[in-house]
């Protein structure tokens, strides 16, 4: 599988966490990024990530491009929902893509589990 992070700043401490615990899991597929948290995945978990912009310098729209063209299979996205974000119409537009092209799309860790669940249940 191809599969997409994104974190917003207050949660890419949580999106860390979470690709540490699945690294076993992560390891096997295909990953890409916005560009900090990319880094921080590669830096802190050791896993190879393909990174596009930051996010607010147009990363979520490259993710966007991949997703449009079926080069993407699923979204790990953990948005923070308390903050507003400056660049909020890209990513409205990212979540429209995602609903438009069927892509499944995880904004929380609870949806994130579920995700990581099926694909160790692929693995079996």
């Amino acid at each position: 599988m191809r599969i997409a992070f994104i974190a917003h700043d207050k949660k890419k401490d949580d999106l860390i966490d979470f690709v540490k615990r699945y690294k076993d899991v992560f390891e096997c597929h295909e990953l890409f990024a916005t560009g900090t948290t990319g880094k921080l995945i590669m830096d802190t978990v050791g896993l190879k990530v393909t990174r596009f912009l930051s996010g607010p310098l147009g990363g979520d729209q490259q993710i966007g491009a991949k997703l449009a063209t079926g080069e993407l299979d699923i979204i790990i996205f953990l948005r923070d929902p308390l903050t507003a974000q400056p660049h909020e119409p890209d990513v409205s537009a990212l979540l429209r893509l995602c609903d438009v092209h069927c892509i499944p799309l995880a904004t929380n860790l609870g949806s994130a589990e579920i995700f990581v669940k099926a694909l160790k249940t692929d693995r079996s």
